[in-house]
């Protein structure tokens, strides 16, 4: 069984020992432990890390992008309001996921320790 870095199980959202079982079990709930290789997932706590950093790279995205629009585009105020939630919305929703199984990944690599190993 070969551990794969923490950025390949973090962007294939996989277990980060084993690499090959699916590291949630829902949207964002962490398995309690690895089908594959039985790692126990209970003590992982990446907190609210995944989600200040998604903010931070979403928000400057979308910001960058909507100064864009406007001052190439000119468009109405109103195509602001229709068009950058329908943007951020799936953009944030489909990074949450590898954001927070890297952090995951890093816990595992660099606090083996805490998380029960």
């Amino acid at each position: 069984m070969t551990t794969p870095t923490w950025w390949q199980a973090g962007l294939a959202c996989r277990c980060p020992r084993c690499g090959q079982a699916p590291l949630y079990r829902g949207v964002l709930t962490v398995r309690d432990s690895c089908p594959a290789c039985n790692l126990d997932l209970r003590a992982v706590d990446t907190g609210d890390g995944a989600a200040t950093l998604l903010i931070l790279v979403v928000g400057a995205i979308i910001v960058g992008a909507a100064f864009w629009v406007e001052f190439h585009l000119e468009p109405p105020l109103w195509v602001h309001i229709v068009l950058w939630p329908v943007v951020t919305v799936p953009l944030t929703v489909l990074l949450m996921r590898p954001f927070k199984a890297t952090l995951v990944a890093l816990q595992f690599k660099h606090r083996a320790s805490e998380m029960g190993l």
